[in-house]
């Protein structure tokens, strides 16, 4: 939990809270503040597609905590330029570090604790709300905003340097028959979900401030960190009564609607709106990434989370041309993004006539591979383990 507040919820996040200080206290234009998120969502890319390429990356334990070290060490350094190449550089480098600290965790997760990964993932909320906190409880000073939420980051972190990683299931991935054309479908709207949930996570708060009195934008980042801790929980505990493409077609509609609130103004449609963002978005991930793995799919996090921050640098691209004006504008393309997505799990959901079985992992006499159950018998996917 730890681990995903200081990689996710601070090295990623905490750059929405403190843009508006930014361009405030220092000349970076709207446009600027807009290639900083996507020089963070093309590191955040990078990573991704390493820990595809090279799978060892996705479990090492020496990858995360390099990467911990690394976010950690960007945040000040923010403060220490004001350079837009170094501010681009630095954001970068964040998100490569982001991207592999989140694969290895919540392969952590789901190998040893898959009951429990709610509560893992919910530690990207804690990391939003505490780092926001942390920039209004402050003098509004960019530079005192990026030392601290660096402290933070670092105080989050050390839990990692004690934990040791448990046993890692030693099963073979191999696609289930007929389920292909569901993880490619799923890959397309998880992949659209980036786009827009990025363009929301991004401009939230800089739309709000824009047309909303006093601290309002502040206030509704805190609210979305609170909201993420017990989502993913929540959407996970439902699984055992819907399907997950069921549940990422609703979570999809509402966090579109909750977009679609913030471009408002008033208090109340901001507060809704960030309780309805916050409460989806990582609720997605969960679901999201849980489907994959239940498909089958060999590497399937590392390459739904490649294609997700895909859409995360073709998002602020996507929006650019409107940064100039009103960002409710920009929230607004956000909310149909996510609806399109929302479309694209609902296919699933409709087309899926076979649920997928629920499987097992086992190993036989140098075999490893998964026990699936299809209803009727219970019958074994198997491939040679690595040590024969």
């Amino acid at each position: 939990m730890s681990t995903l507040a200081a990689a996710m919820g601070i090295g990623r996040f905490a750059y929405t809270p403190i843009m508006p200080l930014m361009t405030a206290q220092t000349a970076l234009s709207p446009h600027t503040a807009g290639q900083l998120a996507t020089a963070n969502y093309t590191g955040y890319l990078a990573g991704a597609v390493a820990a595809t390429v090279l799978p060892r990356l996705a479990h090492s334990r020496t990858v995360l905590l390099t990467s911990l070290t690394v976010i950690t060490v960007s945040l000040p350094a923010m403060a220490l330029t004001t350079t837009v190449p170094m501010w681009l550089a630095l954001r970068t480098i964040a998100g490569l570090g982001s991207a592999l600290a989140f694969v290895v965790a919540v392969n952590g997760l789901l190998d040893v604790a898959p009951r429990h990964a709610g509560w893992g993932l919910g530690g990207v909320g804690i990391g939003i709300a505490s780092s926001a906190a942390l920039v209004l409880a402050l003098p509004a000073d960019w530079r005192l905003a990026w030392w601290s939420v660096g402290v933070l980051a670092a105080l989050l972190s050390v839990p990692a340097w004690w934990t040791r990683p448990g046993p890692r299931p030693a099963a073979v991935g191999v696609t289930r028959p007929g389920y292909g054309s569901r993880f490619w479908l799923l890959f397309g709207g998880y992949t659209l979900e980036g786009i827009g949930y990025i363009i929301a996570a991004t401009f939230l708060v800089a739309a709000m401030a824009q047309h909303s009195p006093g601290p309002i934008g502040g206030v509704a980042w805190l609210v979305v960190g609170l909201s993420v801790i017990p989502s993913a929980v929540v959407w996970d505990r439902v699984t055992a009564r819907w399907s997950h493409p069921a549940l990422l077609t609703v979570a999809l509609l509402l966090q579109a609607a909750g977009i679609a609130l913030a471009c408002f103004g008033t208090t109340a449609a901001a507060t809704l709106g960030a309780v309805l963002f916050g409460g989806t978005f990582i609720g997605v991930s969960s679901l999201a990434l849980a489907y994959g793995r239940r498909l089958g799919v060999p590497g399937a996090v590392a390459v739904l989370t490649a294609g997700y921050s895909a859409g995360q640098i073709v998002g602020p691209l996507m929006v650019g041309p409107l940064l100039h004006g009103d960002f409710r504008l920009v929230l607004g393309a956000g909310a149909a993004t996510v609806s399109v997505a929302a479309l694209v799990c609902a296919a699933i959901w409709i087309g899926g006539r076979k649920p997928v079985p629920p499987s097992t992992l086992v190993e036989i006499d140098g075999l490893s591979g998964e026990s699936v159950h299809d209803g009727q018998h219970r019958f074994p996917v198997l491939g040679a383990t690595p040590d024969k």
